[in-house]
């Protein structure tokens, strides 16, 4: 009896046992794993809320643009699945590191990302990649981190760190107004002209011929959506 003891395996056991204990499956996987599907739904669930509030509260709030506040939803929603299926497969950290890298150069050809679009997305992969893979030790540390992503994103936001400014590439006449010591005077004349909120202008290429020079506007934009010609200098010949 007690060699009997002494030779029990619960691993083995747990393999071997009796038939009414084993899980019913189907080619290979259980048809339901109870612990494993709550386990899922719990950190989706704690993903998803930290994903929309630093959505909501910190992008949105600003932006207004509801195409990324649907881009970055269903994103973090997608990597956080695909990361925990994949989980399955005892995956290395290489290969996390690798999908993490792969996921950050993401790039959409309709047009090029903003650079605070492109940090929040940066964000959330990282949050999701953590999240979907539950690389933490325990509830409290896994709580922790995404927490501390909220936390750093608050203060950032709260000491102006995103806000967004606009820039515009301006053909001027008037170059006597470019000199450092008639800048204030510069900076009028173009509030004026253009009727925006300019904070700042740099003095570009100088053209004394044609009386010209290209100045870079820099201003608080009213609207929210990025103006994406901003840039243009002139019209293409066709």
């Amino acid at each position: 009896m007690n060699l009997l003891q002494l030779d029990f395996d619960p691993e083995i056991a747990s393999q071997f046992g009796n038939a009414e204990e084993q899980s019913i499956d189907f080619l290979g996987l259980p048809l339901f794993d109870g612990p494993g599907l709550w386990k899922m739904l719990i950190l989706f669930g704690i993903n998803f809320l930290v994903c929309w509030i630093i959505t909501h509260f910190f992008y949105y709030r600003k932006s207004r643009r509801r195409d990324y506040y649907f881009t970055y939803l269903l994103f973090s929603t997608a990597i956080f699945f695909i990361l925990n299926q994949l989980q399955t497969m005892k995956m290395e950290v290489g290969i996390v590191l690798g999908l993490f890298g792969i996921f950050s150069m993401i790039r959409y050809r309709t047009e090029q990302l903003p650079i605070r679009e492109m940090t929040y997305l940066f964000v959330l992969i990282a949050i999701s990649i953590i999240n979907g893979c539950c690389m933490a030790t325990s509830y409290a540390s896994f709580i922790a981190v995404n927490v501390i992503f909220i936390l750093i994103i608050a203060v950032l936001e709260a000491v102006g760190m995103f806000n967004r400014k606009g820039q515009k590439i301006i053909t001027y006449e008037k170059i006597e107004l470019i000199r450092p010591d008639r800048r204030e005077e510069l900076i009028a004349d173009l509030k004026s002209r253009t009727g925006l909120d300019i904070v700042k202008v740099q003095v570009g290429s100088i053209d004394f011929l044609k009386d010209t020079a290209f100045l870079k506007v820099t201003y608080i934009p009213d609207d929210p959506e990025p103006n994406d010609i901003d840039m243009i200098t002139k019209f293409k010949k066709k």
